[in-house]
């Protein structure tokens, strides 16, 4: 394997990592507010408290790159889709013998039209 392809599974993976981390700590979050236990998460202390009690922190910290990195997502899947579907261009050395002799009666019969 070239480098190139090292480091492009290298980034899918880190970036897999940092998505399933956002997403766990997004579903932390929601399971204490849903569930009611604020108040209690707000006077105790740890990393969820602490974010419980930050919200500009967990907005800009969790929230804002969790959006970010999944817009980026899109937008790579599109482009690689893109450049993974481009039509080829068909040149005459592409074609079986079948496949010449029938574009050559049809434009011998295009040509004899005019």
């Amino acid at each position: 394997m070239n480098k190139k392809k090292i480091l492009w599974i290298s980034l899918g993976a880190l970036d897999l990592a940092i998505v399933v981390f956002l997403f766990v700590i997004h579903i932390i979050m929601l399971a204490i507010v849903l569930g009611g236990n604020v108040e209690s998460y707000k006077a105790g202390t740890g990393f969820i408290s602490y974010l419980i009690n930050h919200t500009t922190f967990y907005g800009c910290v969790f929230v804002i790159p969790l959006f970010v990195l999944l817009a980026l997502n899109i937008v790579g899947l599109v482009l690689y889709m893109k450049k993974t579907t481009k039509k080829k261009a068909v040149t005459v050395n592409d074609l079986t013998d079948e496949e010449k002799e029938a574009l050559k009666k049809e434009l011998l019969k295009d040509l004899q039209d005019k």
